[in-house]
């Protein structure tokens, strides 16, 4: 009997870590998959799309959770997942990343004493007015094997006082499905279709709360990226949470040019292209990383800091002069920035091979305490 894995998603980044994790679960007989989506994305633009594009199995369970205040959204989450882990009983559940679906089933399955296995652990910006702060946290105290994608995360985890034996350095999912994506994104006709030129644009992506909720702290980054579309057309695909605070707020500057939002493969293919990305999302700092394409972080802080010892990205702040003095710095003197170590494409099957030794290793602990192991036996 296979073991039975319960893997949950809830937003657009969890999406793009489990395609290839899935993938190599999928297709392993020791592995009986079950997928979870929390329903915490739950437009075409931000979660359907993503699901055909990426090749992802339709979901066993959906929960449609739907969007709300972060401690109701939380708590409809843990309220709609319980009785399916119940019912499920599975060896382990797997969370991606750290939006509120990745602590809120940690949580539920933690309590109920399934073992919890968290990808893309260890990542700390030390910014506790970040929202995935605190669910990256309390996902890693609770969880019993954390898989990094990058050194500092070890580092962190450690000095947090995590066991070193439940610690894994697997790699980037995100660059797993960067990398297969990469050739077939190339061939789509984004740039005709948008207008543009390679080479001759950037792109911008802002949807945390701190920058777009703050009208302050929106008008100075605006106010940045205003004047550095006088030098090249910014194109900027909208998060819909974002949307309404742009309204009366960017006047008649035609340069900067809001979208829709992109399919993966079309924001993939744009990216690639670019000059330049102006971004306060971790996973984008990561694929420009991956790209060698250099990016700007809009915040002042990091949660990975290989994207800026290693890689092409650089810390912007969120003030008008801050973002403009680095953009300057950027031009003046541009990144190379290196592939950092296990970016490079083969995560998913670290993953796989660290969840089996993992399980096996609690099947053998059971077995010798003399009790039933639960899930399934490898």
């Amino acid at each position: 009997m296979p073991w039975k894995l319960l893997c949950v998603g809830g937003a657009r980044p969890n999406f793009m870590k489990l395609a290839p994790l899935c993938a190599v679960l999928r297709d392993d007989p020791l592995v009986g998959l079950v997928l979870v989506h929390t329903g915490q994305h739950y437009d075409d633009a931000l979660s359907g799309c993503f699901f055909r594009e990426l090749g992802l199995p339709e979901p066993t369970h959906y929960l449609h959770a739907g969007s709300a205040s972060h401690a109701q959204q939380t708590a409809e989450i843990m309220r709609r997942f319980e009785p399916v882990l119940i019912a499920e009983a599975p060896a382990a559940v797997v969370v991606v990343g750290d939006v509120n679906s990745t602590m809120a089933c940690a949580l539920v399955a933690v309590k109920l004493q399934v073992p919890v296995v968290h990808v893309e652990a260890g990542l700390r910006s030390f910014d506790r007015s970040m929202p995935e702060e605190i669910n990256r946290r309390v996902t890693d105290a609770v969880a019993d094997l954390l898989l990094v994608t990058e050194a500092s995360g070890r580092r962190n985890l450690l000095a947090e006082g995590i066991p070193e034996e439940s610690i894994r350095m697997v790699g980037n999912l995100m660059v797993d499905t960067l990398r297969q994506n990469l050739e077939s994104a190339r061939r789509e006709d984004t740039l005709r279709r948008i207008g543009v030129e390679a080479g001759t644009y950037g792109v911008v992506t802002l949807h945390r709360p701190a920058n777009v909720d703050d009208r302050g702290t929106l008008a100075e980054i605006l106010g940045a990226l205003e004047q550095i579309s006088r030098e090249m057309t910014l194109l900027w695909p909208v998060h819909p949470r974002t949307r309404p605070q742009l309204a009366d707020a960017l006047g008649d500057n035609t340069r900067l040019r809001l979208l829709a939002p992109l399919g993966y493969r079309d924001f993939l293919n744009l990216m690639a292209h670019c000059a330049a990305v102006f971004t306060d999302s971790g996973g984008v700092q990561e694929e420009t990383t991956a790209l060698g394409v250099p990016c700007l972080t809009l915040r002042n802080n990091t949660e990975r800091p290989v994207t800026i010892e290693e890689g092409t990205n650089l810390l912007g702040g969120t003030q008008k002069s801050t973002i403009l003095a680095a953009w300057e710095q950027m031009r003046l003197h541009p990144k190379a920035g290196r592939i950092p170590a296990y970016w490079d494409g083969k995560a998913a099957g670290r993953c796989r091979q660290a969840l089996l030794e993992f399980l096996d290793r609690r099947r053998r602990a059971t077995e010798s305490a003399g009790l039933s192991p639960a899930g399934g036996t490898a």
